[in-house]
């Protein structure tokens, strides 16, 4: 079992879930996070520079299976894109185990 970490655009968001949900990775726990990024600019809007070094974005956790490791990473990438700077970034891990609580299941079971 992989766990996918990605942080994506806020504004990528459903388009994202809607890719993932196609993909038939339906489990997936998200979060609204601020953080910095290599954008150095300010933008100026009405007169007032505004810092963009504090960037809003979506942090997604993912746990499949090492059969939808691939695709779920490809998935991410297709959808979150925009070719512009602060896409994002993608991070992959092991998970040693996964349990369901309700029915006690590990494993491969406990994801599904």
């Amino acid at each position: 079992m992989k766990k996918v970490e990605a942080i994506i655009r806020k504004s990528k968001f459903d388009e994202v879930k809607k890719a993932l949900h196609q993909i038939e990775v339906n489990f997936f726990s998200y979060w609204d996070v601020t953080g910095v990024g290599n954008e150095k600019q300010g933008h100026v809007y009405r007169g007032i520079a505004y810092s963009t070094s504090d960037i809003q974005r979506r942090y997604l956790s993912i746990v499949v299976s090492d059969e939808f490791l691939e695709r779920t990473v490809n998935t991410l990438l297709e959808s979150a894109y925009t070719g512009n700077v602060g896409d994002g970034k993608i991070f992959v891990s092991d998970v040693i185990n996964a349990y369901r609580i309700r029915t006690k299941e590990n494993g491969q079971a406990g994801i599904n």
